[in-house]
């Protein structure tokens, strides 16, 4: 699971409150109230796992900017969040690539879950629980499980092991790790992924996450 986010909400007071909410649950979030802030972000060589997009914004349409995500090629799952609850504009934003539709004022946990439900969808998992090896972890609760015995993590272990979990199998580099994790690239200390690496083998084995010098870390099914 890639956990970063964009939220494109020109209301100041709604977009923080959805940024802070996301950052309980345990995604990092970039905040951007116009449609040209969201495109830098877009912009950057790591992408968003997922959107959640206002359709009115001051410099322009949000409907034509997910048309023109999708015309483009970009597939990351969007959540359009609205304050139109018309049947035919909720219709126009589902056909024209919105992955789910959300009308204001909304319940954040709800937002929250949808979410949730979002990404699962977009990374192939069917609920909020991944396996590997003799352990679960529960994205939701953000502790890992063996059995009867429960492994409580720090934010920084459950941001690095969620997202090493969504790429099972694969090797992931230090960068992607540290977009992942980190709110802003000033904040990146040079040796935090390492400690949070750390950490999780001295809960979970050594023997879990492997890693490999130029290619970053993994975790084994």
């Amino acid at each position: 699971m890639t956990t970063r986010l964009l939220v494109i909400e020109d209301d100041p007071i709604l977009g923080e409150g959805l940024k802070t909410g996301l950052q309980k649950a345990g995604y990092s979030v970039d905040l951007a109230d116009r449609l040209d802030a969201a495109n830098a972000v877009l912009a950057r060589r790591h992408q968003p796992a997922a959107i959640l997009l206002d359709l009115g914004l001051p410099d322009g349409d949000g409907l034509k900017f997910l048309k023109t995500l999708r015309r483009d090629g970009q597939s990351v799952p969007v959540m359009i969040v609205t304050a139109s609850a018309q049947r035919e504009m909720r219709l126009e934003g589902l056909d024209s690539g919105a992955d789910d539709y959300v009308t204001k004022p909304y319940d954040l946990d709800e937002v929250t879950a949808r979410t949730r439900a979002l990404l699962r969808r977009s990374w192939g998992m069917a609920a909020d629980f991944v396996q590997f090896g003799p352990y679960e972890l529960d994205l939701n609760g953000q502790v890992v499980r063996a059995g009867e015995r429960s492994v409580l993590l720090t934010q920084r272990e459950f941001r690095v092991l969620s997202l090493l979990t969504s790429r099972i199998g694969r090797w992931v580099s230090k960068p992607d790790i540290e977009y992942a994790v980190y709110e802003d690239a000033a904040d990146i200390e040079s040796n935090t992924i390492e400690t949070a690496v750390y950490g999780l083998r001295k809960k979970l084995g050594a023997e879990v996450i492997l890693t490999a010098r130029g290619l970053g870390y993994m975790v084994r099914r």
